[in-house]
């Protein structure tokens, strides 16, 4: 069939379009018959109304050839332009009649054309409103049964299958053209499928020359079946200038989204490897643009849109300024911050841990590091660097509380321990920092860091001792002379030719960790032959300065050092253990009580006649193997006492010291006043072990005697508020739950395994896991802040000192929680 319509005009101007249809509506109804009357025609049947409205379409047609621009213009408007613009004429339908023989059939007739102010394609409320919904179909079981021709007959579901371009409207039960009321032309004639009451003869709906077969055939249907196919293959290849633009735009959009990722990504990596990101010279002609610079242009040689962005945006569109360097990184810090905070907020009881350090730029930076419990297992979170303008306890403790209230945490309710190192303006028990603190957060409990307390232990022990300070100092002096380079040579070659495998250093001492010198006695102890012959051989140079010290050193490597050196390399490697321990951020208070009193067992046990003896032959042995003279000296004559003190008992020498040099000397003077010195100080450094919190923090560890005893764990409740009652109910309810489970699961050892168990039923036992999770958040070490000071280090250097701190802080929350930030998306 010949279409005479132009799918073209559906893109013609809008206001010219609507000039035609105006015209053509004005001559549609100079034709029509009076309003609101209308002649039904009787005995004519549904295919000859059908033909008459085609051969009237051919009359208005033949009349419109002479202008041309109507046939080529003739736009039908969108939904959105029509709907609501006009409202259906129904007062020129005519009314329907019903044969008594039941002969009702729904004729297809012209219905009067509307006013302009009247829509072309105005239909109930529940069909479609414009061309970009979809036809109105709505799948039912059984539809509204009307009285045709004898039979009580209704509309079917399955006819859409075989006419995808009906709809059907509930509310007046009848069928509509979806094609033909969105995308007819604007001359084409109007039929009942466009009508506001629609086609409802369903007696003739499927015969082959009337209702929907007759309609699918006449020409203003497939002109606008064809348009609506048109149409939905513009729309699904998006091939409009609209859909065009919209591309361009996603396009752009996704390209620049691709571009700060990968800005971000750069940023991340030199982050957590600690790499500096900018350079000295920025510029494009910079021969060192620095990492940040060289790896985006290296990027770019391999990637076409990041090669695009550097070549050809303008230079305040690259967003590779330092600025926008620390706007992302400010943000990416701010990501892993907030995960932190959310994890504390969820777990509420959480502590606090600051220790501070000066940096490159000899400004006092503080670190604070949250500790907390969350999904079962224990937390030690680095938040940010801060500047310390003054050192006051005042001055020091706001800076806390700024932190705590900047983050939005509840630390007037939930602060449950704060832990610091023994600087008096911290640990002052009335105007120090952790009784500000308490002031406003009264169940904050103040811990001294226990790796601090073990470092003034053996600090202590070894001042007390004059031999023990001797000994370390002349292990100091023995590795600053082996550290000269014609020495070191010498060294280096003595120990190929004595020993196996590769050759060993002498570490140097460390005036903070005394427990990491287990190794620099672990390394002499061990190369004390090579030692001594190097010694020997610059000894016997010609060179006099070289030849006088090695001669100094060499004479006090006698016995007595050797019987230090054993003693301190067993003592410190107890030590050490006990100090790596503490420096694990999961060890609770009691696994440390537990470790504290196996240090202090077993210095007690070393403190006996018969360890002495198992010292003293190590000890003669190394002699043996270094050709150190073991022989005891003769005695000296006896010291002449003044006639005033002739009658009196002397308990000091008033400065005078004895050398030892023999087995009850060493044993006496040295051996056991050092054992003495550190079980002494153990006990008083770790005092705190036996107040009431540490007590009832015990109660909780299924390896204590006191495991869930009433009184104890009541002593924990009562400072930190607990509903008394409810715990005494939940102390009842567990022991029976471990009784009963005891042959069936391993039963919890330690105080984290215990709260891991209680954790699935926090709702039954709350208190008491309230309790528990106090317990292991209560802070043991501030090992997480000296870590914090590592990275500090390695992230302002000298080189990089001018950084600011909020870049600086940025970057240490990328550095020291760089798990978290590799997990960002």
């Amino acid at each position: 069939m010949k279409r005479k319509g132009s799918i073209c005009s559906f893109f013609s101007p809008k206001r010219k379009a609507r000039e035609i249809e105006n015209e053509h509506l004005s001559k549609v109804d100079g034709e029509a018959e009076e309003e609101g009357e209308r002649k039904e025609v009787e005995g004519e049947d549904e295919d000859e109304v059908e033909r008459k409205g085609q051969q009237k379409c051919g009359t208005d047609r033949t009349q419109g050839q002479g202008d041309q621009g109507q046939e080529e213009v003739g736009e039908h408007h969108s939904g959105e332009d029509m709907e609501g613009e006009h409202h259906q004429n129904e007062e020129g339908e005519s009314e329907r009649q019903d044969n008594v023989q039941g002969s009702d059939s729904e004729r297809e007739r012209r219905v009067p054309g509307p006013s302009p102010t009247i829509s072309s394609r105005a239909g109930p409320h529940d069909v479609s409103k414009s061309r970009c919904e979809v036809p109105v179909q709505p799948m039912r079981e059984s539809f509204p049964k009307t009285l045709q021709g004898g039979a009580r007959r209704s509309f079917r579901s399955d006819w859409y299958k075989s006419h995808p371009w009906l709809e059907y409207s509930q509310s007046k039960d009848a069928a509509y053209c979806f094609a033909c009321r969105h995308f007819s032309l604007p001359d084409a004639p109007r039929t009942v499928f466009t009508s506001f009451e629609g086609y409802s003869n369903w007696k003739k709906a499927t015969m082959k020359d009337s209702g929907f077969c007759s309609h699918a055939r006449s020409e203003g249907h497939v002109n606008a079946m064809f348009a609506w196919t048109e149409n939905k293959k513009i729309m699904d290849k998006n091939t409009s200038m609209f859909g065009l633009m919209d591309e361009q735009k996603k396009k752009q959009v996704a390209e620049n989204q691709y571009y700060i990722k990968t800005l971000a990504e750069i940023l991340v990596l030199t982050a957590t490897e600690n790499i500096a990101q900018r350079g000295h010279r920025e510029s494009l002609d910079s021969e060192k643009k620095g990492v940040f610079l060289s790896m985006l242009d290296l990027l770019g040689n391999h990637n076409p849109i990041i090669k695009k962005r550097l070549e050809q945006q303008a230079k305040n569109a690259k967003y590779t300024s330092k600025t926008i360097q620390n706007e992302i990184l400010e943000c990416l810090a701010a990501m892993v911050k907030e995960e932190i905070i959310q994890e504390v907020k969820t777990s509420k009881q959480f502590s606090v841990i600051v220790d501070e350090t000066k940096d490159v730029q000899k400004k006092e930076q503080m670190s604070f590091v949250l500790r907390y419990f969350y999904n079962g297992v224990v937390h030690e979170s680095f938040l940010e660097f801060e500047v310390a303008e003054h050192l006051d306890a005042a001055s020091l403790s706001d800076k806390i509380i700024f932190f705590l209230e900047k983050h939005g945490l509840e630390y007037k309710k939930n602060l449950v321990g704060q832990g610091y190192d023994g600087a008096a303006v911290m640990r002052g028990a009335h105007a120090g920092v952790q009784a500000k603190i308490k002031e406003v957060a009264k169940h904050a409990f103040y811990v001294h860091c226990s790796a601090h307390c073990l470092n003034l232990v053996i600090v202590d022990a070894v001042k007390s001792v004059a031999d023990a300070g001797n000994f370390f100092s002349l292990m100091e002096r023995l590795y600053v002379f082996m550290s000269g380079s014609y020495v070191h040579n010498k060294w280096l070659e003595v120990q190929r030719e004595m020993f196996d495998g590769v050759p060993r250093e002498l570490q140097q001492l460390s005036d903070t960790r005394w427990a990491c010198r287990h190794i620099a006695c672990r390394n002499v102890m061990d190369r004390l032959p090579a030692i001594v012959q190097v010694l020997e051989e610059i000894a016997s140079e010609n060179h006099p300065q070289r030849a006088v010290e090695a001669r100094g050193i060499l004479a006090q490597i006698d016995l007595n050092f050797a019987g230090c050196l054993v003693l301190f390399r067993k003592v410190l490697s107890d030590s050490k253990f006990l100090s790596d321990m503490f420096q694990s951020k999961t060890v609770d208070y009691a696994k440390a009580v537990e470790l504290i009193e196996a240090l202090k067992e077993t210095l007690v046990q070393y403190r006996s006649q018969a360890s002495f003896e198992e010292m003293w032959s190590e000890t003669l042995d190394l002699c043996q193997r270094s050709n150190i003279d073991t022989t005891q000296r003769k005695p000296k004559r006896p010291r002449q006492t003044a006639k005033v003190l002739q009658d009196t008992v002397i308990h000091c020498t008033l400065g005078q010291h004895v050398v030892p040099d023999s087995k009850h000397t060493f044993c006496v003077s040295v051996y056991y006043p050092v054992l003495d010195n550190m079980i002494g100080e153990i006990g008083r450094r770790f005092s705190n072990t036996n107040c009431n919190i540490m007590q009832g923090v015990q109660a909780l560890n299924p390896s204590s005697p006191t495991f869930l005893r009433e009184e104890s764990v009541l002593l924990l409740a009562e400072a930190y508020d607990s509903n008394i009652e409810d715990l005494k109910n939940e102390l009842h309810q567990t022991r029976r739950v471990l009784d009963r489970q005891k042959g069936e699961k391993e039963s919890p050892t330690t105080l984290m395994e215990f709260t891991q168990f209680l954790d699935p039923y926090q709702d039954v036992f709350y208190e008491l896991f309230r309790l528990c999770k106090i317990a292991v958040v209560l802070p043991v070490t501030s090992a997480s802040c000296e870590r914090s000071f590592s990275s500090l280090r390695l992230i302002k250097t000298y080189l990089r000192s001018t950084m600011s701190e909020k870049r600086l802080s940025s970057l240490a929350v990328l550095s020291i929680e760089s798990k978290r930030t590799r997990a960002l998306d």
